[in-house]
């Protein structure tokens, strides 16, 4: 008797499978090298017929794995093929890849296995996958196994040609009604013939029942075989061998079909059509039973040793999903390594309006999409100088020739170029302004200006105020307020600035709210915005800053805004205390915050930490300090009086507020407050304290 030789599995991964590990290593793994259970399918071994010599060409061993196989919800294999269970351990180095003990991974599962012998689902194909992601590069390292047990001595073929056709044995007719009994996923089963010329099939635990009344000559065993190769069965064969011997141990020998006929073959093929082989196998009458064999099964790489493989994805991603996975790997990182709760879907979803597309703009838009945010929008009415180029990131040298490109356009195309994944788009337009009044002639294209504002206000979660005139940021925050909508605030000196959130809307808060109503830029303004424009000198044209004020103001209001995001109270988070002395101020910045600087759950923090109402900056002194500031009821800005006018009456208040100087103070009661003053004023009582009245009381 000639000694049985087998056909070792190969793996065949799926790309998807990569996605879905470096899935499961962000979101779930982390740090963690716990395994994780995964499912792979083998099918029936396939040949293909060589064109030229016409003979058939064996595909090989296969066990295909793909990213299903990890979700248990989603695995849900084709018929016709066998499932096999495994364990994939994912490494955090590729140096603790390299030395993980694998000769213990490999006898523990191994034992998994022959302890699976003494239950009801013996785990014929189980293997393990140990791998190591290089989520930089998108190269994966990774090393199947495949435990078998071998006994000492072969097991043997009793038909003196090997393996032979199953046609030869059962016969066409036979074999069809087989196929038609065959379980949906056929890795092992247990075959008899009835006595009306029938079939039934069973799971292999079910042996002794099942043959209970089948003399040993007629049982047969089935499996699902991978192997393509005439005389050499698959794998899967030598376990479902060593669980036989192990269940019973007096019988030395085995009728088996390797069933190979995914494909029944139609009705007058030739012989040659049925792939199925059939042998009766024998044992080594030295096998001692009870006693686990010793295993072999590490996979071969395509060189042929007994080495890991490595799969580069990077070269064959499409580039727009490589960015994105890199894009957003540091912030997952970031979730995992450090804050757990950090809720960076929220930040990704938010809708972000930029109004100015210069140097507060262009840093803005940048940190936003760092941040994950993926809508961006811009809108300003100048073109790009020879200036610009140096300050804002945004444009190069050639987005300044001929005039300039328009700045909105420009930078929202410069953001897809970065990042094609951004939606982006630029709106080139002004924003009309109180105290510039507003030509009988251009009356029209200011309402459709409005209206656009209005329009792009609407579809944006958040509106950041980066303009450079104090005027410029009346109506966005009249239209936001109107609207409910998040304000962020940004404006330079020279060595310092303010970054601030406007407070929601009065009628937002509940009847309960008793805390400090947050205000508006416009709050601690005693009049209303003016005509801050004209008739200005070149150093008053120009943002005269220092250099990197910008890039940090800009970050500040960004990261402001995402720790505002990830407050449960979000756009009506209160701020934080407020320090009474001039000693705290300067460490303002620790109230309610962890060690590490994360928010301590007090009032105005979030996991990312404070969240302020205002900050103001000074760069000469390297200091932050932060202030809360109350809606004034007078507030040109933010006050009842003000949005429900505008809610209304439209555009025509509008128009008003423009055109006419006082009509804001007049709306507010604002200039009665300048009556009351200067009546105060004049009946205060200026009498002398005392002494010479000669004297000069100064």
């Amino acid at each position: 008797m000639a000694a049985l030789q087998f056909s070792p599995f190969t793996s065949q991964v799926s790309p998807q499978l990569w996605h879905q590990l470096s899935k499961l290593k962000i979101d779930v793994l982390k740090l963690s090298q716990d395994s994780i259970d995964l499912k792979a399918t083998y099918g029936a071994g396939r040949t293909i017929v060589d064109r030229e010599s016409g003979k058939d060409i064996g595909m090989g061993c296969m066990l295909s794995a793909s990213g299903d196989g990890f979700l248990k919800d989603r695995f849900a294999p084709a018929a016709n093929v066998a499932i096999a269970s495994g364990a994939v351990i994912n490494y955090n180095t590729i140096e603790e890849f390299k030395d993980s003990n694998k000769k213990a991974l490999f006898s523990q599962t191994a034992d998994q296995i022959w302890a699976s012998f003494d239950t009801d689902e013996p785990q014929i194909s189980r293997f393990l996958l140990i791998t190591f992601a290089d989520l930089k590069k998108y190269k994966f390292f990774y090393w199947f196994a495949f435990p078998a047990f071998v006994p000492a001595d072969a097991w043997t073929v009793k038909e003196s040609g090997g393996l032979a056709s199953a046609e030869s044995v059962f016969g066409t007719e036979k074999l069809e009604k087989i196929a038609d009994v065959l379980p949906a996923h056929p890795s092992a089963f247990l075959l008899k013939e009835c006595e009306n010329g029938t079939f039934e099939t069973a799971p292999l635990s079910k042996y002794a029942a099942f043959f209970k009344e089948v003399p040993e000559d007629v049982r047969t065993i089935g499996f699902l075989d991978p192997s393509s190769d005439p005389q050499s069965p698959g794998w899967p064969l030598l376990n479902i061998l060593a669980y036989l011997f192990h269940l019973t141990p007096t019988h030395k020998s085995h009728r088996v079909l390797a069933w190979r006929d995914s494909v029944v073959p139609a009705a007058g093929s030739p012989a040659s059509a049925w792939k199925s082989r059939f042998a009766t196998v024998v044992a080594s009458p030295n096998s001692v039973p009870g006693v686990r064999p010793s295993a072999v099964g590490w996979e071969r790489n395509a060189q042929g040793k007994l080495a890991p493989r490595m799969a580069d994805l990077g070269s064959s991603m499409d580039p727009l999903q490589l960015a994105e996975q890199a894009c957003a790997l540091n912030l997952k990182l970031m979730r995992w390594r450090i804050l757990p709760e950090l809720q960076l879907e929220t930040v990704a979803d938010t809708k972000c309006l930029l109004l100015g597309a210069g140097t507060l703009g262009c840093y803005v838009a940048r940190t936003l999409m760092a941040w994950g945010v993926k809508k961006i929008s811009l809108l300003d009415s100048s073109r790009v100088s020879f200036s610009n180029p140096v300050r804002q990131p945004l444009f190069e040298f050639e987005d300044c020739l001929d005039g300039g490109k328009p700045k909105a356009e420009c930078a929202a195309a410069r953001l897809k170029k970065i990042y094609p994944g951004v939606d982006a788009n630029g709106y080139s337009m002004s924003i009309p302004m109180p105290g510039h009044p507003i030509p009988k002639e251009a009356v029209a294209q200011a309402k459709k200006d409005v209206e656009l504002l209005e329009k792009l206000i609407d579809e944006h979660d958040v509106v950041f105020l980066l303009m450079d005139s104090r005027e410029s940021r009346w109506l966005p925050s009249i239209i936001a307020a109107s609207k409910n909508k998040i304000v962020m605030n940004a404006a330079l000196g020279f060595d310092t600035f303010v970054v601030m959130r406007h407070g929601p809307r009065a009628t937002s808060f509940p009847a309960s709210h008793t805390g400090i109503r947050l205000g508006c830029y416009y709050c601690n303004d005693i009049v209303a915005p003016k005509d801050s424009l004209t008739d200005r000198t070149l150093d008053q044209m120009c943002t005269v800053t220092r250099p990197g004020l910008a890039s940090i103001a800009s970050s500040t209001c960004v990261e402001l805004l995402v720790s505002m995001l990830q407050h449960p109270q979000g756009l009506h988070a209160p701020a934080p205390p407020v320090t009474t002395n001039a000693a705290a101020a300067s460490t303002t910045a620790d109230v309610g915050a962890n060690e590490d600087g994360s928010g301590g759950g007090g009032e105005g923090t979030s996991i990312l930490g404070l969240v302020p109402h205002q900050i103001r900056g000074y760069l000469g002194q390297f200091r932050n300090l932060l202030v809360t500031g109350q809606q004034f009821e007078r507030c040109t800005g933010c006050s009842e009086k003000v949005i429900q006018a505008y809610e209304k009456e439209g555009f025509p208040m509008l128009l008003q507020a423009f055109n006419e100087e006082s009509y804001l103070e007049r709306l507010t009661g604002l200039d009665k407050l300048y009556e009351e003053s200067e009546a105060a004023l004049a009946n205060a009582d200026w009498g002398e304290q005392g002494g010479n009245s000669d004297e000069d009381d100064f």
